[in-house]
Order: structure tokens, then sequence, then C-alpha cells
């Protein structure tokens, strides 16, 4: 294809052109006006010179016509494999492709997306177009197809966002009429304290517009809690206890309807990080000793901690040898009937510090803290000497909870306390700083009672590898044994000192059954599509991790040591949703991406939100109708511009008319040899005709 055209290079600048025809029009004015002969052959000269100056070409351009670029964006988002709309997607394509081939003017461009859009909150097709067109000019862009069931999260407010002047057509999979049911969370907490309810207000919405009661079912960490009575369409409160510190997984779902859409979206999972109020610390001591305020110091540093500490000031024995009576030995009532009996539930954790005395305390507070333990209570229990003498507390109500059994001996010598093998395994005495495997660097005790486990499992060795420090569980609560009194030197930093903030700190989180330092469990965490495990363990092997995904699918995961006690492994889903991970022992929940992905809160096909952009970019907007094998697309054809690119059985494209220059031919028409000879006969011709003598009439 062969275009001509006129171009012009001026020898001189414009506005110097420009004043050589203001001149020459005012030279011409006058001549006419004083009726000199030969003014309009002059006229011609000076054009001619004009024209020159210019210096006009005949410019011929060799083109090759360039196909109107036409994008087809695929929606392969989560909902476009419900029902049928993946099929009708994969048949509309291939129809498709065979109608714009037919055009022989179009190239088409085919760009999948959406399948990675719910870790991102939503289907971004318009970003995906965008993307994709961003090497092809506006101007050879004749229009773009979506294939989707118009749930789209990034629709531009303004067609001119498009950036591109031509229509957008929407072709929509799924079916009239589709049903659906789901949960919106309305307000959900992300933190909670322990042992205290938190509200979520959710809204059941049915697409049916249903107004009905129905019941949603309420999990916690996998374990029912029970149901709670919704009113759909209407907000409800759902009351949740935090039972325990970290994330506390939760879980709602709402039954399905027949010939309900798809049940992932009945169920809705939030997470609560569950937190501690202030930690409510009983503390118990007995005759003064020289640690009695090691305790005290460590718990009363700590602003999180609520202490009470009930101390002995001088046994009932020493009576009478200063004259002081027994009701005299207390500067203030003590309220022991209230600590010990209707608020013992509200500790979190009761501390005995050598103490043996028991006439202070009746032997019914020591059926209850029995009781307390039982229920779930942390019992902690420093002793001395005493602890195996008559009035100790393993003698008490106490012993039968105890985890280690004392044969009244005492070992009054050196040593260094040192970790287990079984300890090396706990996350209560694991890694802690000075220690190296069953070796430390920490400073020695002089003073060990000896005592054999009998429910206990000793996680710290003393004199002799007698236990130092055993811990046990009982029934729903937990017990911790410290079979000596002197961690008092490593407080003080004797000859160094030792870890003792780790150690009771740790001790006191795992009596409280903090879950970081449980020593069975099984955690996961997810970034991405990347599951991340982890299991602790006191035992020697490990049983095959097993990760259940939403659908139903199982993959195992091997897992590798990293600490003595804790093996780590990672597993690649392609699923979004709650994940259940277990080695038949232990079990826990994670959730991979949004735990609420955007995508599945509205999975019905609907043209209402596409349908304003379309419409004001020319295009058009309709239903893929019937089943995947019966699919009709309609016609598609190329169009010259026009406000509408469309009608009930045609799709149009705007031709473009691009093209590339394939080759340049320039003809020069004011210089060269033609140019000379046309200017030199202009001048001649004016010089003739003004010579040329008048006729004088006879």
């Amino acid at each position: 294809m062969m275009n001509f055209k006129i171009a012009i290079a001026p020898i001189l600048p414009i506005p110097v052109l420009l004043g050589f025809v203001l001149a020459s029009v005012l030279v011409l004015a006058l001549g006419l006006y004083v009726g000199r002969r030969g003014t309009l052959v002059r006229a011609l000269g000076l054009a001619l010179i004009l024209l020159a100056l210019v210096d006009p070409s005949l410019v011929r351009e060799d083109r090759e016509p360039l196909k109107d670029v036409v994008a087809v964006v695929l929606d392969r988002s989560a909902s476009q494999a419900i029902g049928e709309r993946k099929e009708q997607t994969d048949k509309a394509r291939a129809l498709i492709e065979k109608e714009l081939a037919d055009l022989g003017t179009v190239e088409a461009r085919f760009i999948e997306a959406g399948q990675e859009d719910a870790a991102h909150d939503g289907t971004k097709l318009f970003t995906a177009l965008n993307e994709a067109l961003a090497d092809v000019p506006p101007e050879r862009i004749g229009g773009a197809i979506m294939v989707t069931d118009g749930i789209v999260h990034d629709i531009p407010a303004q067609v001119e966002a498009l950036g591109f002047r031509a229509p957008l057509h929407a072709l929509i999979t799924g079916h009239e009429g589709e049903r659906d049911r789901r949960i919106e969370l309305v307000e959900a907490p992300r933190f909670g304290l322990v042992g205290k309810d938190q509200t979520i207000s959710i809204r059941v919405l049915d697409t049916g517009g249903s107004n009905e009661l129905v019941n949603v079912l309420v999990r916690r960490d996998g374990v029912e809690l029970g149901t709670v009575r919704a009113r759909t369409g209407v907000v409800t409160r759902v009351p949740v206890r935090i039972d325990h510190g970290g994330p506390n997984v939760v879980e709602l779902e709402v039954p399905t309807m027949p010939d309900e859409l798809t049940a992932l979206n009945n169920k809705s999972v939030l997470t609560i990080d569950g937190v501690r109020d202030k930690l409510k610390v009983l503390l118990v001591s007995g005759e003064p000793h020289a640690g009695e305020r090691t305790w005290r110091n460590l718990l009363k540093a700590d602003a999180n901690v609520d202490l009470i500490h009930f101390t002995i000031l001088r046994p009932p024995e020493k009576q009478g040898q200063d004259g002081a009576q027994l009701n005299e030995l207390s500067l203030i009532a003590f309220p022991t009937a209230d600590l010990f009996g209707r608020k013992i539930n509200e500790f979190d954790l009761i501390i005995f510090d050598r103490y043996s005395n028991q006439t202070i305390l009746p032997s019914i507070y020591f059926e209850n803290i029995v009781r307390y333990v039982r229920d779930g209570g942390a019992l902690l229990m420093a002793v001395g000497p005493d602890f195996s003498a008559p009035e100790g507390l393993f003698y008490s109500p106490l012993g039968r909870i105890a985890p280690a059994k004392p044969n009244g001996r005492v070992i009054e010598r050196a040593f260094q306390p040192s970790v287990t093998v079984t300890g090396n395994k706990h996350p209560v005495t694991r890694d802690l700083p000075g220690q190296s495997g069953n070796t430390s660097n920490w400073s020695q005790w002089f003073r060990q009672v000896m005592a054999e486990p009998s429910t206990g499992i000793p996680v710290m060795a003393g004199a002799d590898n007698l236990p130092l420090l055993v811990l046990s569980r009982e029934a729903k609560g937990r017990v911790a044994l410290l079979l000596s009194d002197q961690i008092w030197l490593w407080a003080r930093n004797y000859d160094q000192g030792g870890p003792y903030l780790d150690l009771l700190r740790r001790l006191a989180h795992w009596l409280m059954k903090e879950p970081e330092l449980e020593e069975e469990a099984l955690r996961a965490s997810a970034r991405g599509r990347d599951i991340s495990i982890e299991r602790q363990t006191l035992k020697s092997d490990t049983p095959p991790i097993q990760v259940f995904s939403p659908s139903g699918k199982t993959q195992d995961v091997v897992m590798a040591p990293f600490e003595p006690g804790l093996t780590r492994g990672k597993v690649t889903v392609d699923e979004f949703g709650l994940y259940k991970v277990s080695d038949g022992l232990v079990s826990t929940l994670v959730s991979v991406g949004p735990e609420n992905p955007r995508e599945f809160q509205e999975v019905v096909s609907t043209p209402d939100k596409l349908r304003p952009l379309i419409e004001a970019s020319g295009g058009t907007i309709r239903r893929i109708s019937g089943a995947a094998a019966d699919l009709r697309l309609p016609r598609f054809v190329s169009m010259r511009e026009s406000p509408v690119y469309g009608g009930t059985d045609y799709v149009g494209f705007r031709r473009t008319g691009s093209s590339i220059v394939t080759g340049i031919g320039v003809a020069p028409m004011a210089i060269g040899f033609f140019g000379l000879i046309v200017l030199l006969g202009g001048v001649l011709l004016g010089w003739l005709w003004e010579g040329r003598k008048p006729r004088i009439a006879a």
C-alpha cells in the first residue's frame, strides 16, 4: 500500500518567511492599486521564489497494514471453578480463538488471570489486562473481551482508566437464578483475654432472599462449642470463650441449602490471639530463709503480675518465748478463708516457698488446692529440708499430687545443677543460657532433698544425678516440684550465678499452659502457599505428619530434626482455606490465604457489576447460555468508529487502520533542474511582459 504526501523543509526560519510573504503582499497590493503593468506576472515570480524557499517535496510511503490487537481475558479465579463455569470458559476460549482468526485482521492476545488473586484479596482482571497491553500502542487496540462470572474486584470507576478508546465486551459464565448462602464477618476481634468471652458479629446472607432462622455451628481449635440461632440478613452476636494464650482458631459454619452453588463460603474462619490480663499469683512463704525474697522480687518486678504474698514471719512453736500471743503474730487479719476458699479459682498460679507448718493453714485449705489443681490450676512447690518432715507439704493433702516422693534424706554438699536427657527436649529447660547439652557453666548449689519421681518427669538433676526439678500433669492441672531452696544463689550471682529468670519464667508459663511451652505440641504457620510445621515432643520417634486440605486431600510431610525434641518440615499446597495438620496423636489447624477470602464472599454470577463500565466503552455484556457442550457465541465483526460496538447477535471491534512504514521515496519539487527552469521561466516571463510596448488606438 502506497501513500503520498507533501513535506516541506524551509530554508529560512518561519518568521523570516512570514515577513517575506507580508512584504510581497504589500508590493503586489500597491502595484494593483496604481495599475502597474505586470503585477500579476510579478506575483507569480514571487510565489515561485517563496516555493523555493519552503523547499516542498513529494513523499511516497510504502506501508504494511497491522492487525488490530484484541485482548481476551479469561477469568481463572477460584470462583470460576464452581459448577460448569470452568468448562464454559474453556469452550468460549476455543470459539473466540476461531472467530477472531476468521476475521483475518485481528491479533488475539489471550490472558489467563485470577489464579493468584485470592492471595491479594479478590479477582483483579483489569490489572492483568493493563499489564498484558502495556507494550501495545493505544491506537492499535481494537477492543477486549472478558470471560468471567462477573465478580471482579478491581473495576475502574471511569472508562478512561482502561487506557484505550475501544469497546470492552463481557461474556458472563454461570447461570441465571443461582443461589448461595454465606457468612459475613461484620466485626471480629483480633485479641481477647484468656478466660473471657469475645463477641463476634456475623450476618448470614442468602441470595435467595429468604428470611429464616438457621443454626450457626461454632468451633474453637476444631472442638465443637455449640450452635447459635441466626436470622438471615440480620446481624447476630456470637460469644466465644478464649481458652488459652496464643492463636485461638474459631470456625463459624451454617448448613447448606438445596441446589446451593458451593459450601466453601458457608464457613468463616478467624484467629483470635489470646492474651492474659494481669496474672494473679498467690505466693505462700514459710519461715524466713536466705532465699525467701527471690520469688517475691521476681514476681513484683513483672508489671503483668498481680501478687498476693502470704508469709509466716514466725512459726507457732515459738509462741510464748517473747510473750506474744498467737493472735498477735499478724499485723492485720489475713483473709485466708477467701484466698484458700471462695476465691482460690481466681489465681493463675499458687507457689509454696519452703512452707511447712501445717497448723497455720487448716487441712481443708490444702484440699481446696488439690481440687483447684485437678480442675486446671497450677501449683509450684519450691521445698527445703522440711518437705519430707511430718509437718512438711508431702504429708499434707498436697502429697497426693506431688510428682516425687521424698525418702527422708537431704544432701548437704556442693553440686552443679544440670539438665537431664529429657530436659534437653523439654521447652522449659531446653537451651537455657549457659547450657550446652548436659553440661553448663552455672554456679553450684549446696542442698537438695532426695526424692523418687512418682508421676512426674525430671527435667533437671542435681547431686548424684538425682531429680532436682520434676514436672507433672494432674488431671486438668499442672504441678512443678523444685527439690532445693538454693536458687537464690543464682539470683545473687554467686560464682557467676545462673539463668534463674529464664528458668522461673518458663516454669511459670508452662504451669499456666502457655502454648509455646507445651512439651507435646504440633504447630503450623502459613506464608503464601507454604505451610511450615513444627513438632515438639519428648518421644524418641516422631510419627509421620499428615496435612488435610479443605477439599479432603492428604499430603505426607517429611520432618527433619532441628533441636533435641524438635523437628520441622514444610509443604506447599494448592488450595486456600483451613488445613488440619496431624500425626494421629496431636493436631492443629492453620488457615492458608486470607481467613475469609474476598473471592468467595460473593459467588453468584452477575452482569451488574461490569455493566456500567462496559456500556460506557461502547461494548456489550451478555451471559453465555446453556451448558458448555451447547455453548453459542455471537458473531464477531470489525467496525468503523461507532458509539456502540455490538447488537443482539454480534460483537464488534474498532477497525484501527494501523500500519507500519516499510519504504520511503522523496521527490523535491522546488530545487534541481526542474525547479531552476520554472523559477527562471517565471522571471523571464515577468521581464518580457513589463518590456512589451503598449498599443495605441487608431
